[in-house]
């Protein structure tokens, strides 16, 4: 995560009215943060000019589909608290709180021992 940003993984974001974004029909539009990278390794096409070589991927429920983003181009609207992780095969979840922390779970029931 770059210095720079309060934005960080599984975050909601709005995007910025730039030219670019009304451009692309992506102004205003709010989703939910999926990632993080670097485009000079990754070869990412990122939407704007990044200050630095770090792009945010954004997921917009109501489009089914994800873009990647200069952080510039991108404004924090809150830690979208409650959001659950889960992985295939392990017996536990990862619960965002409202300070943007995330509290591991047990997924497992709890007269389950073996």
């Amino acid at each position: 995560m770059q210095a720079d940003s309060s934005i960080s993984f599984g975050d909601n974001v709005r995007v910025r009215v730039t030219k670019v974004t009304e451009e692309r029909g992506l102004a205003g539009m709010c989703g939910q943060v999926c990632g993080e990278t670097t485009p000079s390794l990754t070869g990412v096409d990122a939407i704007g000019t990044p200050k630095t070589d770090y792009a945010i991927n954004v997921f917009f429920e109501s489009q089914k589909k994800s873009f990647w983003f200069s952080a510039e181009l991108l404004e924090f609207i809150d830690h979208a608290a409650g959001t659950e992780i889960t992985l295939n095969g392990v017996p536990k979840k990862w619960v965002r709180t409202d300070s943007g922390s995330w509290t591991e779970q047990s997924t497992k029931p709890w007269w389950k021992f073996w």
